[in-house]
């Protein structure tokens, strides 16, 4: 299994300490541990992650037009690749087309990424993992620079909602050239569906982190708050905090990080988009939406883009 790591695990320890005292954990952690790998793949495999597979299970099964600039090989570069499940859906279209894929996936977490490279290698795709965080512009540009153009990214699984909408987007347009394509999906917002409260799956993903450095689900409360983010309208975002009932005194990257029961936790955040908003801030960024799947319930769309 042939992985380039650009983020070390000792950099992510490293990280980890300073987010805890920070009390703000960025999006990496929630990948990182084996609780949160663990929590993840509960989350995933929910019934309502079930139409965004829908999304991409279509795109499967039109692939020809999708494949129209590349020649025999397709670079498929898998941006927050997770275990790989979605990016699969597409690399077997991609060899009953037939063409050849080439596979990187891209991932903070050692755990996951072993599991895309596995899955791949089990299909007999040619594939080099790279270990990195998606969040840093300069790790994005590195991972995505891992294959010549045409080259096609993907985005799977609402990851553009767990970052800042308007950065990220620029950050990705960076990543393309003339003949690339990227695919992305995410979370459409809906007022009158909007669920205040989260199932029980995603409160254990949100605490997960905190659970890998002993905490106890006994020695606080996760609270999520709904709210609308000003910057572009259409845009909503879910925050989850942690509240300590008591005084903590949480031991990460060699040390003691005191945290008082007046304090809390940021957790992580999700973003949701409605149609315009989505279509805007791609726009906003240079890309071109040449085709756009949504799921039957409407709660997902997929879109393909290009410069």
């Amino acid at each position: 299994m042939k992985i380039e790591v650009v983020l070390t695990e000792a950099e992510i320890v490293q990280e980890l300490g300073e987010a805890v005292e920070a009390r703000d954990l960025p999006e990496k952690f929630f990948y990182w541990h084996p609780l949160s790998v663990r929590a993840w793949l509960a989350l995933a495999s929910e019934p309502a992650f079930a139409s965004v597979r829908s999304c991409w299970e279509q795109l499967a099964a039109g692939v020809g037009g999708l494949l129209a600039p590349f020649n025999a090989a397709v670079p498929v570069i898998s941006l927050g690749c997770g275990d790989g499940a979605t990016d699969r859906l597409l690399l077997e279209a991609i060899q009953r087309a037939p063409r050849e894929p080439k596979y990187y996936p891209v991932d903070a977490s050692q755990t996951l990424l072993e599991m895309a490279c596995a899955g791949a290698e089990d299909m007999d795709i040619e594939t080099s993992g790279i270990k990195a965080d998606i969040a840093s512009p300069m790790h994005m540009v590195f991972a995505s620079d891992a294959a010549e153009s045409p080259k096609l990214l993907l985005l799977s699984g609402n990851t553009m909602g767990g970052f800042d909408p308007l950065d990220h987007t620029r950050h990705l347009a960076q990543c393309l050239h003339p003949g690339d394509r990227l695919v992305l999906d995410a979370e459409i917002h809906h007022e009158a569906t909007a669920a205040p409260d989260a199932d029980e799956a995603m409160l254990q993903f949100a605490f997960a982190p905190l659970a890998g450095l002993g905490v106890s689900a006994d020695d606080g409360e996760v609270r999520f708050e709904h709210k609308r983010d000003e910057s572009l309208p259409g845009l909503r975002m879910a925050t989850a905090h942690f509240r300590p009932d008591r005084d903590l005194r949480i031991g990460v990257s060699g040390r003691e990080v005191l945290v008082e029961r007046s304090e809390h936790i940021i957790l992580n955040f999700r973003y949701t988009f409605t149609r315009e908003a989505l279509h805007a801030l791609l726009e906003e960024a240079g890309l071109q939406v040449m085709e756009e799947i949504a799921s039957a319930d409407g709660r997902y769309l997929l879109l393909v883009c290009g410069k």
